[in-house]
């Protein structure tokens, strides 16, 4: 049975529930989630609402009442979980942008490891928005968000150094899903 979590209009609902005395967290998941739009020729038409939706939920973790481990897609992979959300969503959140390079150096590998991590248009379009959109919802080519995110986190920290490692999986699907970009038009 379909979930209202994953249509845009029932994602965006619950993250705008949670999210907006965030700030700038906000107003990059409003962005993220209109990037996510512009970039869903990019994915089978049927998917293109669970992307949105994703897009809309990708750091609903960062919610302060959501916080367990600390890390944003464990936290919100879970909370979705507790609302009954349909699994791919959730382990879209969970994954999204690379999150396992951060969850082993926080030693939550094995936390993350229980969402199934795909590979597929759908992530590599997800990872795509979250990757060209800047903290407060600029737009950012790939290479300005990643140097932006090292210059906020201190060198030698978990999401330094996840980024780090992060930087050639994550630049490999902003290209592929640019590629299915323009293969499209």
């Amino acid at each position: 049975m379909p979930s209202v979590l994953d249509t845009p209009q029932g994602a965006a609902e619950l993250a705008e529930s949670l999210l907006p005395p965030l700030g700038n967290r906000w107003l990059h998941t409003q962005a993220v989630a209109q990037r996510a739009r512009q970039a869903s020729a990019a994915v089978p038409a049927d998917e293109r609402d669970l992307l949105v939706a994703a897009a809309w939920l990708h750091d609903i973790g960062y919610a302060p009442e959501l916080r367990d481990t600390g890390f944003h897609p464990i936290d919100g992979a879970r909370y979705l979980e507790t609302l009954g959300a349909p699994s791919r969503l959730v382990r879209l959140v969970a994954h999204h942008s690379g999150a396992v390079y951060e969850a082993e150096q926080r030693g939550l590998s094995a936390e993350l490891d229980v969402y199934e991590r795909e590979d597929s248009p759908l992530l590599d379009a997800l990872i795509y928005a979250d990757m060209t959109t800047g903290p407060a919802g600029q737009p950012f080519d790939f290479g300005r968000r990643i140097d932006e995110i090292l210059v906020r986190y201190e060198p030698g920290g978990e999401v330094h150094t996840a980024i780090s490692k992060a930087r050639p999986y994550l630049g490999a699907a902003v290209e592929r899903t640019r590629t299915r970009l323009s293969a499209g038009s």
